[in-house]
């Protein structure tokens, strides 16, 4: 057994719960403003759209500054790499709660908050590497990226009972102060890296920095999986920004769509639980990826074209617990197929894929809605398309060497080769 050859430090879960804390926070903190936005707007004097802004002004961001995040996780490790993250999600969370009714402030605070998500989100996978064995990455992932869910759907849910008791103001000093405390917690309780590699030679992460890159884009797997990031989590993203659009034109109101915008990120948290133990259980990533690319097209479907508020809350449900039960498997995929490339590069860039996809989605949802009644089932028509078309790409991923136990020093030709 692999205990046998090698010690795992009960610590890694500390160091887990600590990244998980803050990473929550941060998600809680982009998403603040969307599910009260007739209502901050008035508190700012600013239209709809600039509220909106706030949130679409993280993906604006992290695509500037991933591969720079990346590139200071595997150059000085994961304590500073998140330690920076979690400052600015501490120091910005903050400065929110002074704004008053700035909204010049406000929009600043909100974009040193996006700054720190990189530094936060690429460094799942490197935590998993680091601290936890072969055997439990996939779950290690999963609960990191769990942690953005469950940051998601607490704002959804809580912010506008928060804004309704204590008024924004106080909403936002609420969400400050637990901020600065998640930022401590971790500064206070995270390390670097356990007394010694929790794997057998060979299966330890390597960070190469900025080389790293030059190895995976050499990997055809990875530039596959790349496409399937693209057309996921834009997907997810078009449909979670636009879901009252979505069932508006079929007369559901906006709590009914609140509820299934809810449901569907309920279902991804339910699901980032279960696949990806499944996926280190039976050691195994491809099929896994390609069952929940599978479902994420039905949910989509029934989502589109469904006029019965039931089979929509399904629908939902199936799309967020297969679609975000794939992206920490697809995290994880991506970092042992790059093998010997750092976990915080080849991390970067699938979640890079999914910003720009979910820009360039959630317009072409907006401009190509039907100018009679609002109507998007043509742009989700497409979106369903490009979910085939993932499926079908998906067929093509070759299982990852290093969950299969293979001999890890063949890796490196393999990745050459482009296999």
């Amino acid at each position: 057994m692999d205990n046998l050859e090698f010690k795992v430090y009960g610590y890694r879960w500390v160091m887990l719960v600590v990244y998980m804390f803050i990473v929550t926070m941060n998600q809680l903190l982009w998403i603040t403003f969307a599910p009260i936005t007739s209502e901050a707007a008035l508190y700012y004097g600013v239209s709809e759209l600039w509220i909106g802004i706030l949130s679409m002004s993280f993906m604006v961001v992290f695509i500037l500054f991933s591969i720079p995040a990346s590139w200071i996780i595997d150059k000085y490790g994961i304590r500073i790499g998140v330690g920076i993250g979690a400052l600015l999600t501490g120091i910005f969370g903050m400065t929110r709660a002074f704004a008053g009714t700035s909204f010049d402030l406000l929009l600043i605070s909100q974009l040193g908050i996006g700054i720190g998500q990189p530094f936060l989100l690429n460094a799942i996978t490197k935590l998993s590497a680091r601290w936890f064995p072969i055997s439990e990455r996939a779950t290690a992932s999963g609960l990191g990226t769990l942690s953005m869910y469950i940051g998601i759907l607490a704002g959804m849910i809580i912010t506008p009972f928060l804004s309704l008791s204590s008024g924004i103001g106080g909403m936002l000093s609420m969400y400050g102060i637990i901020s600065v405390v998640a930022a401590v917690i971790f500064i206070l309780f995270a390390r670097e890296a356990p007394p010694t590699a929790p794997c057998l030679p060979g299966q330890e992460e390597r960070a190469l920095v900025l080389d790293g890159f030059k190895i995976i884009l050499r990997s055809r797997n990875f530039r596959w999986l790349m496409l399937i990031f693209f057309i996921g989590l834009g997907v997810f993203n078009s449909v979670t920004t636009w879901i009252e659009g979505i069932l508006s034109p079929r007369h559901f109101s906006i709590t009914q769509a609140g509820i299934a915008g809810g449901i569907m990120i309920a279902g991804g948290i339910v699901g980032a639980i279960i696949i990806p133990v499944l996926s280190d259980r039976y050691r195994k990533r491809v099929p896994f990826i390609q069952i929940a690319l599978l479902g994420a097209t039905l949910g989509l479907i029934g989502i589109t074209y469904s006029t019965n508020y039931t089979i929509i809350l399904f629908s939902g449900a199936a799309l967020g617990f297969f679609l975000l039960s794939s992206g920490p498997i697809g995290f994880q995929y991506g970092a042992e197929i790059t093998y010997p490339a750092s976990e915080g590069s080849s991390n970067g860039l699938l979640l890079m894929m999914g910003q720009i996809s979910g820009i360039a989605f959630i317009f072409g949802m907006d401009l190509f809605k039907s100018s009679k009644d609002g109507s998007m089932s043509n742009p989700l028509l497409v979106l369903i398309g490009l979910m085939i078309l993932s499926l079908m790409v998906s067929t093509r991923l070759k299982e990852s060497a290093i969950i299969e136990g293979k001999d890890v020093a063949k890796i490196d030709d393999f990745i050459l080769l482009g296999d």
